[in-house]
């Protein structure tokens, strides 16, 4: 249940929470598999904040989900803003979530309940450390591009059993 981002500052691996939270992961691994995030930026970087990413047209404005625009939150009461490395849907609101996540710099106990947390990096500090540094223009932009080159699916536990259920539910 990992994935790893292969960024132009280095890899970030990421343990997802496919049990607690399947329909965020679910879309999440199904953008990674289809390439989505290939080639896509970093387009909000906020340091002791966050690092936000995901849109493929690289504005903060763009991106849709699996199931059409957007999905419904998945709050688990577990799965906290708890520390540095949480993987968490950006979102417009209540029900909005599509393909935009972000990483945490720290944590951020205010965005609890409001955003679904789905997994956490496992390897990689000393990148994400890197994209803190990255110095931000006007609207909290890395002046550098941060890009994701590319995704490698460790595992993919909900296709292995769709697959083995004998299709898609």
């Amino acid at each position: 249940m990992a994935v790893t981002l292969h960024t132009s500052l280095g890899d970030l691996k990421i343990e997802l929470h496919c049990d607690l939270v399947p329909r965020t992961c679910k879309n999440f691994l199904a953008l990674c598999a289809s390439g989505y995030y290939d080639g896509s930026i970093f387009h909000r970087n906020i340091k002791k904040f966050i690092i936000q990413g995901g849109d493929p047209t690289g504005t903060g404005k763009g991106g849709s989900s699996i199931y059409g625009k957007y999905f419904e939150d998945e709050i688990n009461g577990v799965l906290k803003h708890t520390s540095r490395g949480i993987v968490s849907m950006a979102n417009r609101g209540p029900n909005t979530n599509g393909s935009q996540f972000f990483i945490t710099y720290g944590k951020q106990k205010h965005l609890n309940n409001v955003n679904t947390v789905f997994g956490k990096v496992i390897h990689g500090m000393t990148t994400l450390e890197a994209m803190e540094r990255v110095p931000v223009g006007k609207k909290d932009r890395p002046v550098h591009e941060i890009k994701i080159k590319s995704v490698t699916i460790h595992a993919n536990p909900i296709a292995e059993n769709e697959e083995a259920q004998g299709g898609v539910q």
